[in-house]
């Protein structure tokens, strides 16, 4: 005879059952993915330690069969670049924030970093690098996933830094009536905020790898060509041999990564992060994501946690004391003397720094070289500056209206990685031969490549600040009815400001970096220059011209930071003082 049960007890028995039976589901397929995850990465270190030689002896190929390997390949060299970006940006934007001597260093370091080009830095750091590693291919490894890490981190830093500058006062006296440590307060109050900015600029980092993926693999020097296989090199060869099968083929695996990683790994980071949003109402429109919710219903999840929380425990993380003040109390007069210093001690070492560039720049160029090197310097200037405004007047409208409309941004969330990632290298044919046949100027009608490195900054970010709007704020313009121009001016607009900053401020950096490939296009003999700067040290570095590459991207610096010192950090200021949530 089969035991009878009360409706609800029989309720909560069949649950218990069917949620058991979903966590061992569950359970299994997340193990198999960590498994293939494993097997993933270990063949990858394995490929990334062989023999230099072994590029020689296994040329790269265009053949189908060797696509998944290469992007596999391509594909841990950008988790590995941004792994290390994100470990970047949490240390040095906290100190930049934490500590003004630090800012006084480190803001001005990111400015001329961030304009460096790709080609800079892998002028200087492919030798490097093999001489770290002799005749193993892990110093080209190390090089190229350099170049990846240069093109991913800088966006990333300035959110996160934005985030720390940004975060409430009403927190902060919070935590200080928690008596929270500096540590605590930089994991329970600091972190979770700045966590939602971060991910967007994960995102587009992640499309800004893809985007130099091809400077990043296929490394020119002067006499040194390195091919690294994957898929940017697989793009310059078929770019060289005028293949567009090949080409397409390539986007298509660039495609299925990209949702791949989207569905595996973005939209579940997206999902648990919006936990973290600021604000006092409940959002009724949540991101969703199968992937997370499936960690969810594990049972190995939970007990990952709890062996981390049970380690942090033991190494006391949750109770480091605070730091013991110092004896005596400094005066204002100190303070100011101390931070003259390190400025007097910042500006000499800089002047070191300068005086040296300068003497290897002079062994072989002389005063007319700078002028008109100076004069490619203001023509991409100028259309750095008519793309910013572009791609701000087309995608802060859009990014907000995707940021405040969840389930409408889950759908378009890889369809903007996917267009964000489009390497601009694919449509460098079809640019050459229109500009040929109908004899257009390349100095106009190249500029328009260069928007694909600059559109996305502005759109990840103003979309990550639309999102983090807090949901009473928007009821409240509701109740109100702020519509129109008003809702934009005293609503949208000083909300995602800050935002909106962090994003044009790396879109302008983007559109330098995107001169290097935009300026100088190539599609078999055919070669296409704009007068800029972006061609002159593309044209330098391939004729391993080391003084002209320096000039070049010297040059470059210095029009990037006084920019970013004339409107962007000023812009910054405003944002803190007037426009923050509090």
């Amino acid at each position: 005879m089969r035991p009878s049960f009360p409706a609800p007890a029989l309720t909560s028995l069949r649950n218990r059952e069917q949620a058991a039976t979903t966590s061992w589901w569950a359970d299994i397929a997340l193990f198999s993915i960590l498994l293939l995850l494993a097997a993933f990465i270990v063949y990858g270190l394995d490929q990334m330690s062989q023999p230099l030689g072994a590029l020689d002896s296994s040329p790269l190929s265009l053949d189908l069969v060797h696509l998944p390997e290469y992007t596999l390949r391509t594909t841990l060299r950008m988790f590995i670049a941004l792994f290390a970006s994100f470990v970047f940006s949490l240390v040095v934007a906290t100190l930049a924030a934490k500590s003004r001597k630090a800012a006084i260093v480190i803001l001005p370091a990111l400015d001329i970093l961030q304009s460096v080009p790709v080609l800079g830095f892998l002028t200087f750091t492919v030798v490097f690098f093999m001489g770290l590693f002799p005749g193993k291919e892990t110093g080209v490894e190390c090089a190229a996933i350099f170049a990846i890490f240069t093109s991913q981190v800088w966006n990333m830093t300035f959110s996160f830094y934005q985030s720390l500058r940004t975060v409430p006062n009403d927190l902060y006296d919070v935590s200080r009536q928690f008596s929270f440590s500096p540590w605590q307060r930089f994991i329970r109050l600091e972190l979770p905020f700045a966590t939602p900015g971060l991910v967007w600029n994960m995102m587009m980092s992640m499309s800004g790898g893809w985007f130099f993926v091809v400077a990043s693999e296929a490394i020119t020097v002067g006499d040194t060509t390195v091919s690294l296989p994957g898929i940017g090199s697989w793009l310059a060869l078929a770019i060289e041999q005028q293949n567009i099968a090949a080409i397409a083929w390539a986007v298509l695996a660039m495609v299925g990564v990209i949702i791949a990683y989207d569905l595996l790994f973005f939209r579940p980071i997206v999902a648990w992060a919006d936990r973290f949003r600021f604000e006092q109402t409940a959002s009724q429109k949540r991101p969703r994501s199968r992937v997370y919710d499936l960690l969810r219903s594990t049972r190995l999840v939970p007990w990952v946690l709890q062996a981390l929380a049970g380690i942090k425990t033991s190494l006391f993380l949750d109770k480091l004391p605070r730091m013991p003040r110092i004896g005596f109390k400094s005066s204002a007069r100190f303070n100011r003397a101390s931070d003259l210093i390190w400025i007097a001690l910042v500006i000499a070492a800089c002047m070191a720094g300068i005086l040296q560039l300068s003497r290897f720049i002079g062994s072989t160029l002389g005063l007319e070289d700078v002028i008109s090197t100076f004069g490619l310097g203001l023509a991409t200037l100028l259309r750095v500056a008519v793309l910013i405004v572009l791609a701000s007047v087309l995608w802060v409208p859009i990014g907000v209206w995707i940021g405040l409309n969840p389930r409408w941004a889950e759908r378009l969330q890889p369809v903007a990685q996917l267009l964000a990632a489009f390497p601009a290298n694919v449509l460098f044919p079809f640019a050459v031969i229109a500009i040929v046949a109908l004899k257009l100027n390349p100095d106009i009608w190249l500029s328009p490549l260069m928007v694909l490195g600059t559109q996305w900054y502005i759109l990840f970010n103003v979309i990550a600040g639309a999102s983090a709007l807090p949901t009473d704020l928007r009821e409240a313009a509701r109740s109100f009815h702020v519509r129109g121009w008003q809702w934009w001016r005293q609503f949208a607009l000083p909300g995602i400001f800050p935002y909106y900053i962090t994003g044009a401020l790396t879109a302008a950096g983007g559109s330098w970096n995107a001169s290097i490939v935009a300026e100088a296009v190539s599609w078999g003999n055919e070669h296409l220059y704009a007068s800029g700067l972006g061609s002159y040290i593309a044209q330098a570095t391939a004729a391993g011209d080391l003084q002209r590459v320096a000039l070049g991207v010297s040059v470059m610096s210095i029009f990037v930071v006084g920019f970013n010192r004339l409107l962007w950090r000023p812009l910054y200021g405003f944002a803190e003082r007037r426009l923050r949530i509090d």
